[in-house]
């Protein structure tokens, strides 16, 4: 049978169809794609935030101290790091700075109540070895002064030998002797005086005050070409016992050859003085209280 196709009509498009599936498929198309690309934004940040999150991670801890309350507090600082040699140089414990010495030392002397103070850098002696000795002409050792015997030697202090380098110092001494068998009248005298006079006569001695305390005093020369002593002597009635206190120097060789020069007397002897002008004496007890006085012993022999 034939189907005959009036030209007012329509005829069927072929197409029609076709158009309507690719819309169709078009459409299904573009929402895959938006829904791909949700879920890659999404990925991505998932992706985003636990690359944040790594970057937050815990870290290395740094020696530090810091107080909760001013970590926690507003604006508070970081805590300050302490490197490694902070650390050992707080942990090791603080050099103790050294005590100074003083320049001087103090002597006592128990049986004679007697104290001085002397330079650390002199030599002391006490008791049966503190005989001082000087270079002199005819004797080693500087005599003990007293009118009456029976004297002791307590101390000698003696200056160091290279005290005063290039000139002609030998020695020079501090020297303490006490005599008990002598009289207070007797103390005020010695068995022998200064005789440098023109005539070589004894000259009385002269009254002087070496600090508070008053003393007899003279002095004693001997000399030869080479050797040179010179002595000084100081008494004291004190404790019902004569105190007898010896300054001596001792030069040797010519000092004007070599280029050697005279030590300076009166500053070697200022320092003598000085240890005798810090001397202090102090009463002594016995078993029986004070020690007693010579009157008191010489009327105990009647």
């Amino acid at each position: 049978m034939t189907t005959t196709w009036k030209s007012g009509d329509k005829k069927p498009s072929n197409h029609e169809p076709n158009n309507t599936v690719s819309g169709t498929m078009l459409s299904s198309w573009s929402r895959q794609q938006k829904l791909a690309m949700m879920a890659g934004f999404a990925i991505l940040g998932l992706l985003l935030a636990v690359s944040a999150c790594s970057k937050q991670g815990p870290r290395p801890a740094l020696v530090g101290v810091s107080s909760p309350a001013s970590s926690s507090a507003p604006g508070a600082t970081a805590p300050v790091a302490v490197t490694t040699a902070t650390a050992a140089a707080s942990a090791a414990p603080a050099k103790k700075t050294p005590k100074k010495r003083p320049a001087n030392v103090t002597y006592r002397d128990a049986n004679s109540g007697l104290s001085f103070l002397y330079p650390r850098k002199f030599r002391l002696t006490s008791g049966d070895t503190a005989q001082p000795q000087l270079a002199t002409v005819s004797r080693n050792e500087s005599p003990m002064n007293f009118v009456q015997p029976g004297g002791v030697t307590v101390a000698t202090v003696a200056l160091p030998g290279g005290s005063y380098p290039g000139t002609d110092f030998a020695s020079a001494f501090f020297n303490v002797n006490v005599n008990r068998g002598v009289s207070e009248q007797e103390c005020a005298h010695f068995a022998f005086v200064d005789a440098r006079n023109a005539d070589g006569e004894p000259v009385d001695a002269e009254k002087v005050k070496i600090g508070s305390t008053d003393m007899e005093m003279t002095s004693d020369f001997s000399a030869n070409a080479i050797k040179q002593a010179e002595t000084q002597y100081y008494h004291s009635y004190e404790n019902g016992a004569c105190y007898e206190y010896v300054l001596g120097l001792g030069t040797e060789g010519f000092a004007t050859e070599g280029g050697i020069e005279h030590v300076n007397r009166d500053e070697v002897f200022a320092k003598l003085e000085k240890i005798l002008a810090s001397v202090k004496i102090k009463p002594v007890e016995t078993e029986h209280g004070a020690e007693p006085s010579i009157a008191a012993i010489a009327a105990g022999k009647e």
